[in-house]
């Protein structure tokens, strides 16, 4: 009798965190929610002029970037409807289309500014499209590998071909800062995964040579780097786009002079609604605004994690990870361009920056969080017809073993009773 009443007493609190794991994450829902509204307001304040003078209409402009927030909606509620682990049976097939694209945007995409990245007008960027694509591969082939991915013929050597070959691709367009992107947020995953660090630490220095080796073969990226470290030497040399952008941040001040109120974007700002839309978020809603937006991504970040602590199995641990650092690492790479941290580079602002293809699949990978804070699985299902789960939780382990990296509450006794009753069988 003893044994059962522990028993229902472990059962109750269990089934509350089940039932707590199965709900939508609200604040996550709330944070991109009104990043999506801030985005908006920018983006239309950023063009009007710009519209009207070339359409006749203010809003034509802006109208499109409603639409692609509209299609990007559709996709989260698609992907948080969708049982996470199906992603991973599809990452193959998925990784297989992405690689398609990027190869044929080589030969038949659209050439703008001298770069190869896009089809229909720019809208759609394969690019894009590879920084969801890497995170669900690589979370399904550290998942696969296990404590072998510390082994450099396992881990090392195929992880570094596996994502030499993206970014390869990705970099002849040539688009580099969505390279380093992925290459970065690959590393962090790779990291969290139970990589050696000595392994991990080369890595990264390999991939910082590569890349700058690869900028000097780029003219424009040569150019942006040797700007930018001009700059701590004699601040009056800072490049036109950055002086122009600090120009905005501080006309603002810390309310802002209104919105629809600045005057940078009338045609001293380049590219005002899309790389360079945080400084006229900074000049039309000043200090205070500019705060609200990097509070919203910080609870993202929050959010984000916090869904990868309590993810029911590794695959989804991975999978959150790499969703919210590649969002994160983004904001803060925008952010920092603008402020002139660092060297100028085409990065846009997650759910806030005009574009097509980057929209959706932000809102995409939001899905992907939402769908794991569910806990809804495929497997739950196989699992009442052949008796266990679809996937066994081969890497429920702690950091001294050579496991993830991410712990969650609960897993070590659940680890302890199931030793217990394998000796007492």
């Amino acid at each position: 009798m003893a044994a059962e009443a522990g028993a229902r007493q472990e059962v109750g609190p269990a089934k509350r965190a089940r039932k707590a794991r199965a709900r939508f994450d609200y604040a996550l829902v709330l944070a991109v929610a009104a990043l999506l509204v801030i985005g908006l307001m920018m983006v239309y304040s950023a063009t009007f002029d710009w519209s009207y003078q070339v359409h006749g209409n203010s809003f034509l402009i802006a109208s499109r970037q409603f639409m692609w927030v509209g299609l990007g909606v559709v996709a989260l509620i698609a992907v948080a409807l969708t049982p996470y682990d199906w992603w991973q049976q599809a990452a193959v097939p998925v990784m297989g289309v992405t690689l398609v694209l990027l190869i044929s945007v080589l030969f038949v995409g659209e050439e703008i500014f001298g770069a190869k990245r896009s089809f229909l007008g720019g809208s759609i960027q394969p690019g894009e499209l590879a920084k969801l694509t890497m995170v669900i591969y690589v979370a399904a082939w550290l998942t696969s590998k296990g404590d072998q991915i510390r082994d450099v013929t396992y881990g090392l050597v195929p992880f570094a071909v596996l994502i030499g070959v993206v970014a390869g691709l990705i970099v002849a367009q040539p688009d580099v800062s969505t390279s380093v992107m992925i290459v970065l947020t690959a590393l962090v995953m790779f990291f969290f995964a139970g990589a050696d660090i000595v392994q991990l630490a080369v890595s990264g220095v390999v991939s910082v040579i590569t890349f700058l080796v690869l900028i000097n073969q780029f003219p424009h990226a040569k150019r942006r780097l040797t700007e930018w470290m001009e700059v701590w030497g004699d601040p009056t040399r800072v490049s036109y786009h950055i002086r122009q952008a600090l120009i905005a941040m501080g006309s603002g001040g810390p309310v802002g002079v209104g919105l629809g109120e600045g005057k940078q974007k009338l045609g001293f700002l380049p590219t005002p609604h899309t790389d360079s839309i945080f400084a006229v978020l900074g000049e039309e809603m000043g200090l205070f605004g500019c705060l609200i937006v990097i509070g919203l991504f910080v609870l993202l970040a929050y959010r984000g994690f916090r869904i990868a602590r309590e993810s029911p199995d590794a695959f989804a641990a991975l999978l959150a990870c790499g969703v919210t650092c590649w969002l994160v690492f983004q904001a803060l790479v925008n952010v920092a361009v603008v402020t002139g941290l660092l060297p100028f580079t085409g990065v846009a602002l997650p759910f806030i920056s005009s574009g097509g293809s980057s929209m959706v699949v932000s809102l995409a990978g939001v899905g992907l969080l939402l769908s794991i804070s569910r806990g809804k699985r495929i497997g739950k299902r196989t699992q009442g017809r052949i008796g266990k789960a679809l996937q066994p939780a081969t890497l429920d382990r702690r950091w001294g073993d050579g496991g993830p990296r991410l712990s969650r509450p609960g897993r070590g006794t659940g680890t302890r009773h199931t030793r217990h009753t394998s000796r007492r069988r």
